[in-house]
C-alpha cells in the first residue's frame, strides 16, 4: 500500500466493508484512527490499515470473533518483532565473522 494516511470514506470503499465494523473496530481498539492537525476527518495510518486488513480476513473468511482478532493481531505483532531481533543477530553475526576472516587470511 503505498498511501500514507487513508481517510475513514477510502477504506470503507476500498475494503468493502460496513461503517459499523470499523466501528466495532475502533471500539475494540483493535485499529486506532487520529486527527492529523490541518484535517478534519480522522485518518488511518498504514499499520492501522494493515490491521484492518488483516482483521477483516479473519472475521469474514475464517468466522473469528473480535476477541481472537485481538489476540491474533498481539502475536502477529510479536512475530514480527522477533523477526527483526532475529534478522538483526544474524546480520550482526555475519558482521563478526566477515570481520574474523578478513583477520585471519593472510595479505595478498
Amino acid at each position: 500500500m503505498a498511501k500514507e494516511l487513508w481517510t475513514e470514506t477510502e477504506i470503507l470503499e476500498f475494503f468493502q466493508i460496513e461503517e459499523g465494523f470499523l466501528r466495532r473496530l475502533e471500539e475494540e481498539e483493535i485499529v486506532c484512527p487520529f486527527r492529523e492537525e490541518g484535517l478534519s476527518k480522522r485518518v488511518f495510518p498504514v499499520e492501522e490499515v494493515e490491521k484492518l486488513r488483516v482483521a477483516k480476513i479473519l472475521v469474514e473468511e475464517m468466522d473469528v470473533n473480535l476477541s481472537g482478532v485481538e489476540v491474533i493481531l498481539q502475536m502477529r505483532r510479536t512475530i514480527i518483532e522477533m523477526r527483526r531481533q532475529f534478522d538483526s543477530i544474524l546480520e550482526d553475526l555475519a558482521r563478526q565473522m566477515g570481520e574474523a576472516l578478513k583477520r585471519k587470511m593472510p595479505p595478498g
